[in-house]
């Protein structure tokens, strides 16, 4: 077992990495002084596959475990669908020594933690990702909320889950397309903070796509270490370091919006964007040719789509303008200076943008 811990003073968390444990789920929650009622969200997929793993690890350590199915998919990250859980909490009779588990992917881990901050004021909470994008990403770092039609993610706050347990046995149930957009994430944190990750990443590409023991348990662990030290350094991106976490993001929630969220993954959107990124980057003259070229066969050799066609530059713009970050007016991108260092800019060119949306 593999323990990380997230500094942020009295919000201080662990990740917990192991595999085969999510029945050790309920001592670990009894660990950290969790009591009484404990609400688990998740999908009917999901609850099938592990939810009477976990409700009996907790019933075993004193808690009453109780359900809260929620629909599958991009599309049900809704105010609508967060207005149901408070239906349900409050039909529970949840009180505020009460807590929620996220049981799932990254949907799910958004939804349940928006859901905790928001209900009686904040509840506690606990992340138990079941799929690798949520494991390295979502899970971990405190962004929760939902989507609008306008845009993703508009709607949140920024909420510390009180504990992360990720269970690496979890991904050997996981859709393939599943597990290739996580990879996507996991590319991001190579290129925006450590050069060595990303050479290890395209040395033992295959041992991962095969799903073998260590080398998940070190993608996954080293991916959580990059991310909370940088989440300890600007817990909600006030100093602007936490943008770097964006890379790709700019460019991926536009394709996820103007797609209406049911053709791409988010990770596959995110490697799209970051291959977008590194264009604009390169045609900005912040990076070589040759960092943009990395990037995309890394991705390509994943299995990856890192070209998009027909997308409109105005319309992307349009989307763009309603991103969280942007400033004054400005649209900020997340761009490569080299493997391993990233910048944030919002000194772009109009031309340069539109080149790299129409040569996609």
């Amino acid at each position: 077992m593999e323990r990380i811990k997230v500094a942020l003073e009295d919000r201080s968390y662990d990740i917990i990495i192991c595999s085969d444990c999510i029945k050790d789920t309920g001592r670990h929650l009894k660990d950290i002084g969790l009591k009484d009622k404990i609400c688990i969200v998740t999908n009917s997929k999901i609850n099938k596959l592990y939810g009477r793993k976990i409700t009996e690890s907790l019933k075993k350590a004193g808690f009453l475990p109780l359900t809260i199915l929620i629909p599958d998919g991009e599309r049900y990250k809704t105010l609508k669908t967060v207005s149901d859980i408070y239906d349900k909490l409050i039909s529970y009779k949840i009180e505020r020594n009460s807590s929620l588990i996220a049981l799932g992917g990254g949907v799910i881990g958004d939804i349940t933690g928006f859901a905790a901050a928001t209900f009686l004021r904040g509840i506690p909470y606990v992340q138990a990702p079941t799929t690798l994008l949520a494991q390295v990403d979502s899970s971990v770092g405190g962004k929760t909320g939902v989507n609008h039609k306008k845009g993703k993610n508009l709607i949140g706050a920024f909420y510390q889950p009180r504990l992360v347990v990720i269970d690496i046995a979890t991904l050997q149930s996981l859709p393939k397309r599943e597990f290739l957009a996580g990879m996507g994430e996991i590319v991001k944190y190579g290129v925006i903070a450590d050069e060595g990750f990303l050479n290890y990443l395209e040395e033992n590409l295959s041992g991962i796509l095969s799903l073998k023991k260590d080398k998940l348990l070190h993608i996954i662990k080293r991916s959580c270490e990059i991310k909370a030290r940088v989440v300890e350094e600007d817990e909600r991106e006030a100093t602007g370091k936490r943008a770097i976490l964006n890379f790709g993001h700019t460019f991926g929630h536009a394709i996820e919006t103007i797609t209406g969220y049911k053709k791409y993954k988010h990770g596959e959107a995110v490697a799209i964007g970051m291959v977008m990124a590194a264009k604009l980057a390169f045609q900005m003259n912040i990076c070589d040719v040759h960092v943009y070229l990395r990037i995309k066969r890394l991705l390509n050799r994943i299995g990856l789509q890192t070209e998009i066609q027909k997308l409109d530059s105005k319309e992307v713009l349009k989307i763009m303008q309603l991103d969280k970050k942007v400033s004054e007016g400005r649209i900020k991108f997340v761009l490569p200076k080299r493997i391993g260092e990233a910048i944030t800019s919002s000194d772009w060119n109009i031309e340069d943008f539109k080149k790299v949306i129409k040569n996609m």
